[in-house]
């Protein structure tokens, strides 16, 4: 798996350029020793799905929603819009 792509088109942004940090990240990877044994320690570091909490709806006040989307930056079709952050 040799084949080179650019920044912007993993990340799927125009534009996008490489990093130093980026740049270090792919070399551990690249180099990062590969453990036969990785499915049980894959084993030890999973979750159940009996361990999850139940994915339930809470609904907020009128006035708790409100202050909300008065503070949000961004609406579209009625959605709130949460913007791509990127950390350089």
């Amino acid at each position: 798996m040799s084949k080179i792509m650019p920044v912007d088109i993993l990340s799927s942004i125009k534009g996008a350029k490489s990093s130093e940090a980026v740049d270090k990240l792919f070399d551990v990877i690249k180099n990062a020793e590969i453990n036969q044994n990785s499915s049980n320690q894959n084993a030890e570091n999973a979750v159940s799905i009996d361990d999850l909490r139940a994915d339930v709806v809470e609904n907020s006040s009128e006035i708790t929603k409100q202050i909300i989307i008065e503070n949000f930056p961004k609406e579209k079709d009625g959605y709130l819009v949460v913007s791509k952050v990127i950390e350089g």
